[in-house]
């Protein structure tokens, strides 16, 4: 399984108490394919929702690719996701609760294939990011000490 890296949410795991994650295909257009192997992709700002019993990721922005003609999609444009039905009803049933919210993770390639990891996640309080700080911290503090021993 040859895996590439596109393009990743290093906010997500900052912001969100990340519960479960899935693995989803994308429907785009060619020249959408040949902006992501250009890795002209953000998904920084994207999120995923669920509307008429399908998966739709909004606002993930693919550049228009620059050797494509007049009719490149627009970049911001709504994008289907490819799951399984047992999947999206059990994404049906986590985003009714509330406070919980779909967000990818990571785009990327496998096996030439383009796929979105999601996430079904809750938004981290100001006080949980503290306390995720101070642990990373108390973690490398103990890490350093722990080299400066062995040397």
């Amino acid at each position: 399984m040859d895996k590439v890296s596109i393009a990743r949410n290093p906010r997500a795991k900052h912001d969100y108490h990340l519960l479960e994650t899935w693995e989803a295909g994308l429907v785009l257009s060619g020249t959408e394919v040949k902006s992501l192997r250009a890795r002209k992709v953000s998904i920084g700002e994207a999120y995923a929702h669920v509307r008429g019993g399908e998966v739709w990721l909004e606002g993930m922005t693919i550049s228009p690719y620059e050797a494509g003609s007049y009719n490149n999609p627009p970049p911001a444009r709504s994008r289907k996701l490819l799951l399984h039905k047992r999947e999206i009803r059990k994404l049906i049933g986590g985003t009714t609760q509330k406070g919980l919210t779909l967000i990818p993770l990571e785009l990327y390639f496998k096996d030439g294939i383009a796929k979105v990891a999601i996430a079904l996640a809750r938004a981290k309080q100001r006080h949980d990011k503290r306390e995720d700080i101070k642990r990373r911290d108390a973690e490398r503090e103990l890490a350093r000490v722990v080299r400066g021993r062995r040397a």
